[in-house]
C-alpha cells in the first residue's frame, strides 16, 4: 500500500481523469477526499470507491471559491485528522477556435478553474501543511503548456501558468518539507472535454490526427496518468519536486 493512511485531496474527481486518480489512491490505501461540483457523479465515485473497501469521501465544492476551497480542506483535517497531499485536477477550456473568438467569459472560465484554483488551493491547504511538517501538491497540468498547439492559445497559457507556478512553489515550500509537482498528460479522448479540445465532434480524421503526434501509438488513460499521481503522492517521491512528469507518448508536436 503505497499511500497507506495518507489523506489526499482529489478536485474534480466525479468523472474522467480525476476519477481515475481518486480510485487508484484509495486502492493504494489512501484516504481519498473526491471533490466536484457535480454532486451526482461525485457521490457515485466516492461510493463506488468504498464499496471495494477502501477509503473515500464526497465533498462538494467550487474549486474557484475561496470560502469552498477553505471548507474542503477542512473537511478533509475533520475527517482523517491530516491533510498529506491536495491534487489539483479540476480543469477546464475553450472551444477549439482562433484565439480572437474566445470571448471574455471563457477565457474568465478558463484561468479560474485551472489557475485561480491553485491559488486558492496553495492559500488553504499550505497552513495545513506547514502545521504539520509537510505535503505534497500535484496538479494536472498539460503537454498544451509545454508544446502548445494553435486553436487553444488560452488554455495553453493556463496550463502554462500551472507548471510555472508549481515550480515557483517548489521552490519557495521547500524549506518547508511542502513538495510541488506537476503531470503533463497528452490527449485524452474519453474525458468530456474532449470535443472542446478537438474543436468538434471526436470524428475518426480528429482521433487521427491527435495520434499521428504521439510515437508510443495511443492515447493516454487516467490510469496512466493515476500512477504518475500515486508516486507523487508517495514517499518514493520525497525528494521529487519542482518536476512535470509528461504522461504524454514522447508526444512530439
Amino acid at each position: 500500500m503505497r499511500v497507506q493512511d495518507k489523506t489526499i485531496i482529489v478536485t474534480g474527481s466525479g468523472s474522467g481523469i480525476g476519477a481515475g486518480i481518486a480510485q487508484r489512491l484509495a486502492a493504494e490505501g489512501a484516504n481519498v477526499i473526491v471533490n466536484d461540483i457535480d454532486v451526482v457523479r461525485g457521490e457515485r465515485v466516492a461510493a463506488g470507491i468504498r464499496a471495494t473497501g477502501a477509503k473515500a469521501l464526497f465533498f462538494a465544492a467550487d474549486v474557484t471559491c475561496s470560502a469552498d476551497v477553505q471548507a474542503l480542506v477542512g473537511a478533509a483535517v475533520q475527517h482523517y485528522g491530516r491533510l498529506d497531499a491536495m491534487v489539483n485536477n479540476a480543469g477546464w477550456t475553450h472551444r477549439n477556435r482562433p484565439a480572437l473568438e474566445v470571448d471574455e467569459a471563457e477565457f474568465d472560465k478558463c484561468f479560474a478553474v485551472n489557475v485561480k484554483s491553485l491559488y486558492l488551493a496553495t492559500i488553504h491547504a499550505t497552513p495545513v501543511f506547514r502545521a504539520q511538517a509537510g505535503g505534497s501538491f500535484v496538479t494536472i497540468a498539460s503537454t498544451a503548456g509545454l508544446r502548445p498547439r494553435p486553436g487553444l492559445t488560452w488554455y495553453n497559457a493556463s496550463k502554462g501558468a500551472a507548471i510555472t507556478l508549481s515550480k515557483s512553489l517548489a521552490a519557495e515550500l521547500g524549506p518547508d518539507n511542502i513538495r510541488a509537482n506537476c503531470i503533463n498528460p497528452v490527449f485524452n479522448p474519453d474525458t468530456g472535454l474532449s470535443a472542446e479540445f478537438a474543436g468538434g465532434p471526436l470524428d475518426d480524421a480528429r482521433r487521427a490526427k491527435f495520434l499521428s503526434t504521439i510515437p508510443l501509438g495511443r492515447f493516454s488513460t487516467a490510469l496512466d496518468v493515476a500512477n504518475a499521481a500515486l508516486y507523487l503522492c508517495s514517499d518514493e517521491a520525497a525528494f521529487i519536486s519542482g518536476v512535470c512528469i509528461e504522461v504524454d507518448g514522447a508526444r512530439c508536436v
